[in-house]
């Protein structure tokens, strides 16, 4: 992965409604029926939702008759969190000073 797809994947986890809907996928696959029942938003506002979280990569769906099926792409779930654990172990405790100086 790149930082544009890291990027793109923070984009879509930065709406409330997508975060509770990836929240819900953690627990298993998802019918799009079962999501709407969840929430007071209409189909087509289900849909641009869903393919937010996967275009990012971050849900794969299936279409299972007229309705589709929803899974948290694991692999790309483990990328994004190894990119943040490597964030995390980077950063030094304490508070560094900056020794530079200001052009003046």
């Amino acid at each position: 992965m790149d930082y544009k797809a890291y990027a793109m994947i923070m984009k879509a986890l930065g709406d409330e409604t997508r975060v509770k809907i990836f929240d819900m996928l953690s627990e298993g696959e998802r019918c799009a029926c079962k999501l709407l029942d969840e929430f007071s938003v209409t189909q087509p506002t289900l849909s641009y939702h869903m393919k937010i979280l996967c275009d990012c990569g971050l849900v794969s769906a299936r279409r299972d008759g007229i309705w589709m099926r929803y899974t948290v792409r694991q692999e790309t779930l483990a990328e994004m969190i190894g990119f943040l654990n490597r964030i995390a172990e980077g950063i030094p405790e304490g508070i560094e000073v900056c020794d530079c100086k200001e052009a003046g």
